[in-house]
């Protein structure tokens, strides 16, 4: 194979060869969240009137599954091969820049949306689902997953220890997404944090996948296309910017 494919089929092999801890334990950790939200909130709130408490919930926790491991996987992957020096093997090879990117989002979208996947099929047992617009789910899976995967290969190339990628998960990525309207509509919030949440872009993430489930949302779903589109082409120029000067990487 050429350089590109190899580089994709290394990196998803890399992920699915540990598959227990990289689809299995996320997997685990949102069924334990839909059991216990669901269990506390079930009657005491209904979202969109007619959409159940819990039915609500498994789209956030499907999309905030793939979010955060399209993230884990082109971050952790980058940051392991700059430590251990065997990033050199993946330089060393006449690949462009944009092959270089292309297979590690395009890895990190691969993990989203298995993870998402399996979420999504282990929670169907227990939670009646509708899909209303599948295409609308396939293109926020996509693009949501290809943001945090090209946001995983920034921070890959700007961390320099495994503590540096956790730092920015835990400080960045988890409370944006923890506070887009994955367990909330954001009708049920004060004004202030209403208007807010308007500017947090894993909201419009959230919100229009949602709104693939059950035809309804807080946002109309090209607006929030839109939002996302605009940020994957700002975070994919930051890193193939950061990848053509060979920033921390060739320096």
């Amino acid at each position: 194979m050429s350089g590109f494919p190899t580089l994709l089929y290394k990196e998803v092999l890399r992920f699915w060869k540990v598959s227990t801890q990289t689809v299995g334990a996320p997997v685990l950790t949102a069924v334990l969240f839909l059991f216990i939200f669901s269990h506390v909130m079930e009657d005491r709130t209904r979202m969109y009137d007619a959409v159940p408490y819990a039915a609500f919930l498994v789209p956030g926790l499907v999309m905030m599954s793939v979010l955060q491991n399209a993230f884990a996987n082109s971050s952790s992957s980058l940051v392991q091969s700059k430590m251990t020096g065997n990033i050199i093997f993946v330089l060393l090879p006449p690949l462009a820049y944009w092959e270089f990117f292309a297979a590690y989002v395009l890895a990190a979208v691969v993990r989203g949306l298995a993870v998402g996947a399996a979420v999504l099929l282990v929670t169907l047992p227990f939670v009646e689902i509708q899909f209303r617009h599948p295409l609308w789910i396939v293109a926020f899976a996509f693009s949501g997953s290809a943001v945090l995967g090209s946001l995983g290969v920034v921070a890959g190339i700007w961390a320099e220890k495994i503590d540096q990628v956790a730092a920015f998960q835990n400080f960045f990525v988890m409370p944006l997404t923890f506070l887009s309207g994955v367990f909330y509509s954001i009708h049920s919030l004060p004004a202030f944090w209403r208007g807010f949440s308007h500017f947090n872009p894993f909201f419009y993430m959230i919100d229009g996948f949602r709104y693939g489930f059950f035809g309804v949302s807080d946002v109309h779903p090209f607006r929030s296309l839109a939002v996302v589109a605009v940020f994957l082409g700002v975070i994919s120029g930051g890193a193939l910017a950061m990848l053509k000067s060979g920033y921390k990487l060739r320096q």
